[in-house]
């Protein structure tokens, strides 16, 4: 029998994927099992190994089936008796109206080891994300989190005690209402009915944290009246107390200049993330769709044999950052170094190329003024192509332009080989982003290459036409007007920096 594994009960926070632990990340990262929640954001799942087991538990609205806490906690036990390590990731924190104790104590019974990453609450969250400090010393003292759910079995001693919550709310206390919204005119009723004067500031808001957020503030008495108005879907947060009236002053999410834009990057999971965070700040909520991902080439022996006479090479071509990391990846594997390359010039096609080429401690004699490989001659200068030998390692699969033009400009010799191969990835959550791209909830795709348009437009399957695009580069524009998207903004600099600042110019503002 395996030793016994380990469960974690981990805080997913409270829906921005940023707002997650670095204990948690961590913790994600080695997970053999992740049994998640409805309101734990799947993103968060691109986190774990891809061979780790994903099990949804929990359904949203009352759609689809939800495993009863008697059969979450069972499967816990029995996956931690395998000797594997669990990640229960649960929306918000834990041990706030999350049903982590039960699952502890279901663990400590049954010998299980366990532990407890907090997470961020959205009582605690939300509120700041809508600019509602949920304490001040003018204005709230104390804060009580309140569940809104009735049990319909609950003795009546183990009901929520409003009258004695509206006292307390009446001596600058804060009260944060969850899962409420079912019972929201019936508990504000009996607020009002217990003394908490009908005017008291109160506020709700939805979807918080995400572009969805939308918030009200009115008053206790019309705080039910004003949700059904305005259609405020769960979940949702209510705060009722002095500290609801700040919102107007202390308002800061919803203001940034691209709130409520959903942007879907595509590219790998490594290069989606620097425009990923830098949308982010500006307020954008980013959908990540990684449409490629490097892996090993199906033969190294081009590229060894290539590896091992780099001192015949006049020049070597590198045509991307992948080049050149999975360049020197196989350098190291045949125990080499850079002092192999001998008297070898380097050109890179791109800053960012030449970036990855610094980062190995070598400077890139020629780096073209355009992001494509057509630049590649005039960088190089003609004068210095006639009669000299070429290396270029790339991906497997890649355009032939670059190698006729070499040949055409009087190359003696071009040699292509192969230091990785891209593949199609397969993403988490294809199936929301499909529903939101149908229903015409994305305001703009993101692409940086051909290959992220073909791969991102396989996944996805048929859009609606004329979905927006912003892309890199001519090649890039023409592939994704090809496939039916309808290109808003295209970077007159081709690199991440360029189309950061050309998704800018496109929602008209300035770029940071």
């Amino acid at each position: 029998m395996p030793a016994a594994g380990s469960v974690y009960l981990v805080g997913a926070g409270p829906g921005a994927v940023d707002l997650l632990t670095l204990r948690a990340a961590r913790l994600l990262a080695r997970a053999d099992v992740v049994i998640y929640d409805r309101l734990s954001n799947e993103e968060l799942l691109a986190l774990a190994p891809a061979q780790a087991e994903k099990i949804y538990a929990g359904k949203r609205g009352g759609g689809g089936r939800a495993m009863e806490q008697e059969e979450i906690n069972r499967l816990l036990v029995e996956k931690a008796q395998a000797g594997l390590t669990v990640v229960r990731l649960k929306g918000g924190d834990p041990f706030i109206f999350g049903r982590g104790g039960e699952e502890g104590l279901a663990l400590a019974q049954s010998g299980i080891r366990f532990e407890v990453v907090p997470g961020i609450s959205s009582a605690i969250a939300v509120p700041a994300f809508a600019g509602i400090p949920l304490t001040h010393r003018d204005f709230g003292s104390f804060v009580a989190i309140v569940t809104g759910h009735q049990e319909p079995n609950k003795q009546p001693e183990a009901a929520v005690p409003w009258t004695d919550l509206a006292k307390a709310a009446c001596q600058r206390g804060t009260l944060v209402l969850l899962m409420a919204h079912a019972r929201l005119h019936a508990i504000t009723a009996e607020l009002i009915a217990a003394g908490l004067p009908a005017e008291t500031p109160a506020a709700a808001i939805s979807h918080g944290t995400g572009a969805a957020q939308r918030s009200l503030v009115t008053s206790l008495a019309r705080l039910a009246r004003e949700v059904d108005s305005a259609q405020l879907a769960p979940p949702a947060i209510f705060v009722i107390g002095a500290v609801a009236g700040l919102r107007a002053q202390l308002q800061w999410f919803e203001r940034r200049p691209l709130f409520g834009r959903r942007i879907v990057v595509t590219r790998s999971r490594a290069g989606a993330g620097p425009l990923a965070d830098r949308l982010r700040e500006l307020g954008a909520e980013v959908f990540e769709l990684p449409t490629i991902a490097a892996q090993v080439p199906d033969d190294y022996a081009a590229l060894d044999r290539a590896l091992a006479n780099l001192a015949g090479y006049d020049w070597i071509v590198f045509t991307s950052a992948n080049g050149v990391q999975w360049f020197m990846r196989r350098l190291r594997e045949l125990k080499l170094d850079v002092r192999a390359l001998g008297q070898a010039r380097l050109a890179a096609i791109g800053p960012a190329t030449a970036r990855a080429l610094s980062d190995y401690g070598l400077l890139a004699d020629a780096v073209p003024a355009e992001y494509r490989a057509e630049a590649i001659i005039p960088a190089i200068g003609r004068e210095r192509i006639a009669g000299a030998r070429f290396l270029i390692p790339r991906a497997q699969v890649a355009r032939e332009v670059l190698i006729e033009m070499l040949r055409e400009a009087g190359a003696a010799e071009v040699d292509v080989v192969a230091t990785y191969r891209t593949v199609r990835p397969q993403p988490l959550g294809l199936a929301s982003l499909r529903g939101r791209l149908a229903a015409g909830g994305i305001d703009l795709v993101t692409f940086t290459s051909s290959s992220t348009v073909i791969n991102f437009s396989s996944l996805i399957g048929p859009l609606a036409p004329g979905q927006a695009a912003a892309v890199i580069g001519p090649i890039t524009e023409q592939t994704a007007r090809q496939y039916g998207f309808k290109v808003v903004a295209s970077a007159s600099d081709y690199t991440i920096d360029g189309l950061f600042a050309a998704v800018c110019e496109y929602f008209g503002i300035p770029p940071t």
